[in-house]
């Protein structure tokens, strides 16, 4: 009800799970705001990450209007790029310092809707798994770039290294995804006439397809493999 009124319109909830939907109701510093939240706080891993970036690519240079526009497409894409890798590094940073301070106790948790104790699990095995480049592969994987930072608090990760992969994987997180959105959406339009812009729900229900299936495959894959160790020969 409150943000029905706020926006002027009629608002569904589903509508948080849609990226077009931060782009044209808050631009970018909701972006920004959105990315920060789904990388340091636990409890944005629903929030829209990939798809997002996407999306701001292809609306870069409106984004970068209402800051202030460089008066060329990679300068606003550097731009627009550059305030969402600060809020996605200060977001890693904020993960970072809730598992180190308060990490251990949340593998004492229940369930719940915002959290799943299963999704710190996989993000820790993810990480141990990888070590320091998990960091920066988590970035591109949903769900578990929201935990990644908080198991590297809980297992003491050196800061100096976890630093350094947060950066790394953060900027080349941002910038691939939005230089993924411009450039693919302004070749596309000007080979085939087709509009990205225009279809972003199946554009969006791609991505998330592509960046979820493996996590999906290794669930599947996991429970049937554990199903087989647990079966009596």
């Amino acid at each position: 009800m409150l943000l029905s009124l706020l926006l002027g319109a009629e608002f569904h909830w589903t509508q948080l799970l849609q990226p077009q939907f931060y782009v044209e109701h808050g631009g970018l510093w909701l972006v920004v705001l959105v990315v920060f939240a789904e990388t340091g706080l636990f409890a944005g891993f629903f929030l829209p990450g990939d798809s997002l970036l996407f999306v701001a690519g292809i609306y870069s240079s409106d984004l970068a209007r209402s800051l202030f526009s460089t008066g060329n497409e990679v300068g606003d894409l550097l731009l627009i790029g550059s305030l969402i890798s600060a809020a996605g590094i200060a977001g890693n940073f904020v993960g970072f310092w809730f598992g180190n301070k308060v990490g251990h106790a949340m593998y004492e948790w229940k369930d719940n809707l915002l959290f799943k104790k299963r999704y710190l699990t996989q993000a820790h095995d993810f990480y141990e798994k990888h070590g320091g480049g998990a960091i920066v592969i988590a970035r591109f994987i949903p769900i578990v770039r929201t935990f990644a930072p908080i198991v590297a608090g809980i297992v003491g990760m050196d800061k100096k290294k976890f630093s350094f992969f947060n950066i790394v994987g953060c900027v080349a997180w941002v910038f691939s995804m939005l230089f993924a959105g411009h450039f693919l959406q302004k070749w596309i339009l000007a080979r085939f006439g087709f509009d990205l812009r225009l279809h972003l729900e199946v554009i969006v229900l791609g991505i998330v397809f592509v960046t979820t299936a493996p996590l999906i495959y290794k669930l599947i894959f996991h429970k049937k493999q554990s199903e087989s160790d647990q079966t009596p020969s």
